[in-house]
């Protein structure tokens, strides 16, 4: 049977960091180690850390943002076509101007809302904002190498790291759920930035409610199992148990049964497949990138992203990391505004 394995940067050979063995070695184990790589291990990378500056950003000097930044109400109203015939009941010439002038206000404030955020929490610039949803969705298929024996015969989840998108957008995805950082809650709401969790129970279990406020926000809560073990090292009823068995918990707790999953370290097989798609699974994104507070990793060789990139992230704090998750936050975004890219939410496209 043809296994699939990833390598897992924030757990290194399939161990929990040393910080979160402390916090969580009362409450469950990571089992399994990590298989031999089948796929290229991902570097890291040397983006340089967000944070407070000695120089005025690019937003201090005005409202209107760095050049070609987009956002609410960046760059003039167009005007229609004129009507072939005059309407029945044409406005007035002060009720047309009293209504662009509304228009202008609300997206000069929302405008400048976004620059007041981006300044409050130390961003390099203003996040650009993502287009429209697409109204025809991409086909999503499994990327080369990823997939398994009898994948599109049993029907089985497409698994992929990147959406094919024209579109300049990235993913972020944030696993597993260990740090509950009420900060990147406000910071995130703040800045209205969309991203993807994927939620294993045994560290969600002790503030369901954390997760709860983070739905309400429009975060889409997915499964990353029950108990976040090597998924090849277990027989289908035992997977099938961590995967049908989190979305359960993911409807009772919040009202909604995910349709998408992520194997714990990336790792997976043919019957982690086949148990996904017995519980309601219909996507398995993977990531192709992962960012961290002080660097970035990279699937690609050229170490560079590209338009659709899934991102993934962790629920991390001090304990593990050299930050917090708002300093992941602020590393990720002044990254890809740099880029040139928005960040867009996953399930819009999909």
């Amino acid at each position: 049977m043809r296994l699939v394995v990833q390598n897992d940067k924030s757990l290194g050979n399939g161990a929990v960091p040393v910080g979160h063995r402390r916090r969580t070695a009362r409450r469950a184990r990571v089992h399994g180690v990590m298989a031999v790589l089948v796929v290229a291990a991902i570097a890291s990378g040397c983006a340089r850390p967000g944070g407070p500056g000695t120089g005025a950003p690019p937003w201090a000097g005005g409202a209107s943002g760095p050049t070609g930044m987009s956002g609410p109400g960046g760059g003039s109203e167009a005007a229609g076509a004129p009507p072939s015939r005059q309407p029945l009941e044409a406005s007035s010439p002060a009720a047309t101007a009293n209504s662009q002038a509304k228009k202008f206000q609300s997206a000069h404030e929302a405008r400048t809302a976004r620059i007041a955020a981006a300044r409050r929490w130390r961003l390099d610039s203003v996040p650009l904002t993502p287009p429209p949803p697409p109204a025809k969705k991409p086909e999503i298929t499994t990327r080369d190498g990823f997939e398994v024996d009898g994948h599109e015969e049993l029907g089985l989840p497409p698994v992929f790291t990147t959406v094919p998108t024209r579109d300049r957008v990235v993913f972020l995805t944030i696993d597993d759920g260990a740090e509950k950082d009420p900060t990147f809650l406000r910071m995130m709401d703040d800045l209205q930035v969309p991203y993807t969790a994927f939620l294993s129970n045994y560290l969600i279990k002790e503030d369901y409610g954390y997760f709860r406020r983070m739905q309400r926000s429009g975060v889409g809560l997915n499964n990353h199992t029950l108990h976040h073990p090597y998924l090849p090292a277990l027989s289908y009823r035992r997977q099938q148990h961590e995967i049908c068995g989190m979305q359960e918990v993911i409807e009772e707790r919040y009202g909604k049964r995910p349709l998408l999953f992520r194997p714990p370290f990336g790792n997976y097989n043919r019957n982690s497949l086949r148990a996904a798609k017995s519980c309601g699974i219909e996507y398995v994104p993977l990531w192709n990138e992962e960012v961290f507070v002080d660097h970035w990793d990279y699937r690609e060789w050229d170490r560079k992203i590209r338009p659709g990139d899934i991102v993934l992230s962790h629920f991390r704090g001090r304990e593990d990391w050299k930050g917090t998750m708002p300093d992941m936050i602020r590393r990720f975004l002044n990254k890809v505004t740099a880029d040139g890219y928005a960040v867009a939410r996953l399930e819009d496209y999909l």
